[in-house]
C-alpha cells in the first residue's frame, strides 16, 4: 500500500529544487487525496489536538484564524513533516552555505528537532489555517527562535472555485537595492507549495546574495478556505 512518504518520494524533486533555486517557490502535483484533505479539515474542530488558537484580527495579523497542533501530532501531519524534511534538507543546507550561514541541519527530522530542543524550542509549529469571505493574512515570516529551517510548506485542503474564490497565496521578495517583487499563487486541493521561511540566496555579481522573503494570503472573495502549514523548526 502506498504511503504518504512514498508519494512525497515520487515527486519530481530535481525539478522542484530547480524551481526553488530559480523562482523561489515550487508547487507540486496533488499529494493528498480528497478524503485526506477532508480528514485534515475535520481536525480543526477538536480543541484537544491543538496547543494554541489565534484570532488574526485581534493581533492585526489579518482576518481569519489558525491553530498550532499539540504533541503528539496527527499521523498525517507527522508523516508529511518527516518525509518532506528528508527531501528538503540538502537544499536547505546548500542555501545556507551559499549565504555563509550555519548549515548544520541534521539529516533526519528527529535529529533536527533535537537541535531545536537544545536551543529551547520545544513547541510544535505545524498548524491549520482557516479563512472565510473577506479573510486575508498580512505578509509575515514564521520564525520562532534561534534555530530556523529555511523552507516550509503549505497544503491546500479546500477546493478552489468550489469552496472558495480569491485567497491566492502571496510571496513577496525584497531584493537588495531593488523594489519588491510579488507572486500570487493559486493552490489546488491536495497540492503542496514549498517556499522560503524568511531568506533565500539569489545570484549576485560575484557570489550569491541574500533575498528577504515574506508570505501571506490575498483576500477571499467567497466561501471558506482551509490549509495545512508545515513548519519544520519548533518554537520557543
Amino acid at each position: 500500500m502506498e504511503t504518504l512518504a512514498d508519494r512525497v518520494a515520487a515527486l519530481d524533486w530535481r525539478g522542484l529544487r530547480s524551481q526553488l533555486d530559480e523562482q523561489g517557490w515550487a508547487r507540486t502535483a496533488p499529494v493528498l487525496s480528497g478524503p485526506e484533505c477532508d480528514e485534515a479539515i475535520a481536525l480543526y474542530a477538536d480543541d484537544a489536538l491543538f496547543r494554541k488558537r489565534i484570532n488574526m484580527e485581534s493581533h492585526r495579523y489579518g482576518r481569519g484564524d489558525y491553530a498550532y497542533f499539540a504533541h503528539p501530532l496527527p499521523r498525517l501531519v507527522r508523516e508529511l513533516r518527516t518525509a518532506l524534511y528528508r527531501r528538503l534538507q540538502p537544499l536547505a543546507a546548500r542555501w545556507m552555505r551559499e549565504l555563509g550561514r550555519d548549515a548544520d541541519f541534521a539529516p533526519s527530522l528527529r535529529g533536527f528537532l533535537g537541535q531545536c530542543t537544545q536551543a529551547g524550542q520545544l513547541r510544535p509549529t505545524p498548524l491549520l489555517l482557516h479563512y472565510r469571505r473577506d479573510g486575508f493574512n498580512c505578509l509575515h515570516q514564521d520564525r520562532y527562535g534561534k534555530v530556523a529551517f529555511p523552507l516550509q510548506v503549505v497544503i491546500g485542503l479546500s477546493r478552489r472555485g468550489v469552496d472558495y474564490e480569491g485567497g491566492e497565496f502571496l510571496l513577496v521578495e525584497q531584493r537588495p537595492r531593488q523594489q519588491s517583487r510579488g507572486h500570487a499563487i493559486a493552490l489546488e486541493r491536495g497540492q503542496l507549495l514549498i517556499f522560503p521561511n524568511a531568506i533565500r540566496p539569489i545570484p549576485g555579481r560575484t557570489r550569491p546574495i541574500q533575498c528577504a522573503v515574506r508570505h501571506g494570503l490575498a483576500t477571499l472573495t467567497r466561501g471558506e478556505r482551509f490549509a495545512l502549514g508545515i513548519i519544520f523548526h519548533d518554537a520557543v
